[in-house]
């Protein structure tokens, strides 16, 4: 139903922008909340990024690196073939998102589409593969054209995840 208010898509990007562009990065305060609902919901809450029909939420789980606790994020993706594939664009901020660092120590992990949970084993998109995925994620939702502007010299990371 938002999918089809192209004004609420200027909307979120216009904020996100505003935003990143002071150093705000909002994803982790807003992150429990977004998961709950996508669990309850299996997906019709916060399984769309509103006002972008074709940009798709997963719920990835991610195992701290260091902590050891299992965290779980709200991933914008693409599919490719079998896999899918997510961007570590933390919104153009100029580190890396955790969840990144957490894949990078352990690959193998799970995410839900919907209802459905499937095991994955992550691994960052090789060179030959990357310009197809930034084209796919520039088309899915142009912010991604500003997140790769605002991450100034940080190359953002693709990242692939396999099924297993």
């Amino acid at each position: 139903m938002l999918g089809g208010m192209p004004w609420l898509a200027g909307i979120v990007s216009a904020t996100t922008r505003f935003a990143n562009r002071r150093g705000v990065y909002a994803g982790r305060r807003a992150t429990k909340v977004h998961v709950a609902l996508y669990r309850r919901s299996g997906g019709r809450i916060g399984g769309r990024m509103p006002g972008r029909r074709r940009a798709r939420i997963l719920l990835l789980d991610h195992l701290g690196a260091k902590s050891g606790i299992v965290r779980t994020s709200p991933l914008l993706y693409v599919d490719v073939g079998a896999a899918v594939a997510i961007a570590a664009s933390k919104a153009g901020q100029p580190h890396h998102p955790a969840w990144y660092h957490n894949l990078l120590a352990h690959p193998d992990t799970t995410i839900r589409i919907g209802t459905e949970v499937r095991p994955v084993r992550a691994r960052v998109a090789t060179v030959a593969e990357y310009p197809a995925l930034r084209r796919e994620f520039v088309t899915m939702t142009p912010d991604y054209e500003f997140y790769r502007r605002q991450a100034g010299e940080r190359r953002i990371p693709l990242v692939v995840l396999d099924p297993r």
